[in-house]
């Protein structure tokens, strides 16, 4: 009988501990949600832009966002390419700052019209740590990106295609510049009538002078 409690209350001891280990996993650190990284936004600060400000969010222009995004996504692991230009060779800045759940998560100053080409810097002070302070050539796209934004930068649709990656690109009617095949088909028909009717006359020359040579021959024999 004394046996069999030891026994009954050993297994009731293992049934709570068993209850408890899995209460603390339930609620412990590791079932946890894990915090989102993703980024959610765009911020651009300007002194020429509308208000100084602007902020695109992913979940309502998530085109326009992704091509923001691309300019500076590279730039936090990337090892620096230049030096930093003189103050006068880098044009109009654009601090462009990565947002999560609308909170500052990276910070990057662009300079779309910089001689020589587009120009990036890593901000050594980032939100909550420190990196090495850098400089970078920024994507073709830059520009227009920027300018997609509400910028006022001049257009540079030669880069919609163009940088590191590919570019942002826009929306360009084709309606105006696609070809007639009718007025195509109609305008090689005309050439070939022409060319017909040149061969014919050039035809009716040479029959001409031969007749005219053979009859002075004749005249002669």
């Amino acid at each position: 009988m004394v046996r069999q409690a030891i026994t009954r209350l050993v297994a009731a001891a293992g049934v709570a501990a068993a209850g408890v280990a899995l209460a603390i996993g339930a609620g412990g650190p590791a079932s946890a949600a894990p915090k989102a990284t993703a980024p959610s936004g765009v911020q651009i600060q300007g002194n020429d832009l509308p208000g100084g400000k602007v902020v695109v969010q992913q979940a309502t222009q998530p085109r326009l966002f992704q091509s923001l995004y691309d300019e500076v996504s590279w730039l936090g692991a990337a090892k620096p390419q230049t030096t930093a230009p003189a103050g006068n060779k880098l044009g109009p800045k654009y601090t462009v700052t990565v947002l999560v759940k609308n909170a500052p998560s990276e910070v990057y100053d662009l300079y779309p019209t910089a001689t020589g080409g587009p120009r990036a810097h890593r901000l050594a002070k980032q939100p909550g740590k420190h990196v090495a302070d850098g400089w970078f050539y920024g994507r073709l796209t830059m520009p227009e990106a920027l300018r997609a934004a509400g910028a006022p930068l001049k257009p540079r649709p030669d880069t919609l295609n163009g940088g590191i990656g590919g570019g942002m690109g826009t929306d360009i009617s084709p309606a105006s510049n696609d070809i007639d095949p009718v007025a195509g088909m109609n305008s090689f028909l005309n050439q070939i009538r022409r060319l017909f009717l040149l061969n014919g006359a050039v035809l009716v020359v040479v029959l001409f002078g031969l007749a005219g040579v053979a009859f002075l021959i004749r005249r002669r024999v």
